[in-house]
């Protein structure tokens, strides 16, 4: 896929964002775990998690095939782009960190519940780390710090973590209705009530822009109501945003934007509609979209697994010690060779095990 500059640099700062929602989502430092920063650490060892010690070398391989990723999608100058400060090789050293740490804290979840690879899935790992070291050339097994046992050990721990998430929310299976999951389809006519400044701040508008902006979106609900214009035309004129259509499910949209667009019949136009953003003139153009609201199902359901899964998940991490090698942690840092350029690690993990 070719991007222009403009949206290659908008996708930067997308990833850039995602990246720190997944440190986030991956739950970082437990704030009722014990974070203590010791020395007396094996070679290598950057951090302990009670019994389980990860290494050098699994950090960098989990580090460089994520940069390599992302440098693969989208170009090298991903590396310099900062988001309010924080890079790229910021924001991957600590989703790793966070990563491998939970893959860690999942494998001594299945030491207590004694849940362990069968001989098929041990076999699996087996053959993933042979054909990921033989994917590596001689450079990059060096710098890398990589053999085929801790490949082994990396494949297997990653292959245990997932199946005791598997066995802990194997029995979740709620209910979720039609109604629940719906999604409905419209387009929107949008005229917005405040600007930014060059930092990105919010400023809202003052009373007069505001009454301006409501006499647009009245000029551009009549002509859309009465005034023999399609509201496609009317919404590629007026709104302030692209011209599209908009699908979304429940508590996805403003309270008032979802109560207007779930009460809509198709083709019913309904406006101004007035939310912290701005005024609205809506058209439905679907009430219910039964293959968007299947998916909407899936996510959901997937939702309230993670849920239960998370719950469980904190009160077995609450009391785990780690400690991290800071020192050896501040050393890490991403590999900045044109030899070095693996990134199929997690690629060959689905392959074996998906």
């Amino acid at each position: 896929m070719l991007l222009h500059n403009a949206t290659k640099k908008k996708f930067i700062i997308i990833i850039m964002f995602c990246l720190s929602l997944l440190l986030t989502a991956c739950g970082g430092q437990n704030a009722s775990t014990k974070i203590v920063l010791t020395t007396g650490f094996a070679k290598n060892e950057v951090f302990r998690i009670d019994n389980k010690s990860c290494k050098l070398p699994e950090v960098m391989v989990y580090l460089t095939c994520m940069q390599n990723q992302y440098t693969e999608v989208f170009g090298e100058e991903i590396r310099q782009v900062s988001l309010d400060g924080v890079t790229l090789e910021d924001n991957l050293k600590e989703t790793v960190l966070a990563r491998i740490a939970q893959v860690k804290t999942l494998n001594l979840l299945a030491e207590k519940k004694q849940i362990s690879l069968n001989d098929e899935e041990t076999k699996a790992a087996g053959e993933a780390a042979d054909e990921y070291y033989h994917s590596l050339s001689k450079k990059e097994v060096e710098t890398l710090g990589v053999t085929k046992d801790i490949l082994f050990q990396m494949y297997s721990e990653y292959a245990l973590a997932e199946k005791t998430y598997a066995y802990i929310i194997q029995d979740i299976n709620p209910e979720i209705s039609d109604d629940e999951a719906r999604i409905v389809r419209v387009m929107d006519i949008y005229i917005k009530t405040y600007t930014r400044d060059g930092t990105g701040e919010r400023i809202e508008y003052t009373d007069q822009a505001r009454n301006q902006a409501y006499l647009r979106a009245k000029e551009a609900y009549e002509l859309a109501t009465d005034g023999g214009q399609s509201f496609e035309k009317v919404m590629e004129e007026y709104s302030e945003n692209p011209p599209a259509e908009l699908s979304f499910g429940k508590g996805e949209m403003s309270e008032i934007l979802e109560e207007a667009a779930f009460n809509m019949g198709n083709g019913e136009i309904r406006g101004i509609i007035e939310d912290e953003d701005g005024y609205h003139i809506l058209k439905c153009v679907s009430t219910f979209d039964r293959e968007e609201t299947d998916r909407n199902k899936a996510i959901i359901m997937e939702e309230r697994k993670k849920q239960v899964f998370d719950e469980e998940y904190d009160v077995f991490v609450e009391g785990l010690t780690r400690r991290l090698n800071e020192k050896l942690w501040e050393e890490v840092s991403c590999i900045q060779d044109e030899e070095v350029r693996t990134s199929s690690f997690f690629e060959i993990f689905n392959n074996y095990f998906r």
